[in-house]
């Protein structure tokens, strides 16, 4: 599983961060930054479903 992520939809509001700051940090203008890149270790698998699921901008997608 991997991780999209749409710079352009995010606003800031950070839920993937505080749900998931093993995979988003925050940048200095507040938007998130995606940690990782490629496939997903597993033991990830279910904070970046959290995260994905709790965007309000749909910002963050998965991809089997």
């Amino acid at each position: 599983m991997r991780i999209l992520f749409d710079r352009e939809k995010c606003v800031g509001h950070n839920r993937c961060h505080l749900l998931a700051p093993e995979l988003f940090d925050v940048d200095d203008e507040g938007y998130a930054v995606l940690l990782v890149e490629g496939d997903l270790p597993s033991e990830l698998v279910d904070k970046a479903e959290l995260a994905a699921d709790n965007c309000p901008e749909f910002a963050i997608t998965l991809e089997s």
